[in-house]
């Protein structure tokens, strides 16, 4: 299982986590139902306002999702920031993991590591069980 993403969108997310640093960023890539392929970055509000965890505005979440449904789309790729800790989901990450076809994507703006200043991680989560994948960046597909 892999996640393979262009460039451009793998810089949006980036650049979001950062913006909205010290709280956490969160928001969704859509793309064509069935495709696997993110393609629509959909920046969300942290409905939270914290920097330890994300809430989606239901209202926004309910209008993406509608909006989604009239596209032929499905969330792709799902990402938050993680601003103190490592990108690896939390606990309030897994039992919120709702989407098992979706790539959850993390982002650490919390410079955790010697690897530069952020990490950029995928994970599926199904029923609780967490699996981390390869990450996959082109120019284009």
């Amino acid at each position: 299982m892999s996640l393979t993403i262009t460039q451009a969108l793998y810089d949006q997310i980036v650049a979001h986590a950062r913006k909205d640093h010290p709280d956490e960023a969160c928001g969704v890539v859509a793309g064509p139902a069935g495709s696997d392929r993110p393609e629509r970055f959909v920046p969300m509000l942290n409905a939270a306002m914290s920097p330890t965890f994300y809430e989606f505005d239901s209202g926004d979440l309910l209008k993406l999702y509608r909006e989604m449904d009239d596209r032929d789309e499905e969330p792709v790729v799902i990402y938050h920031s993680h601003t103190a800790t490592e990108g690896y989901p939390s606990r309030t990450d897994i039992s919120y993991a709702n989407e098992p076809g979706a790539h959850y994507v993390l982002v650490s703006t919390a410079d955790t590591d010697v690897l530069g200043d952020f990490q950029f991680r995928s994970f599926r989560i199904v029923e609780g069980e967490v699996t981390e994948e390869e990450v996959k960046v082109v120019e284009a597909y």
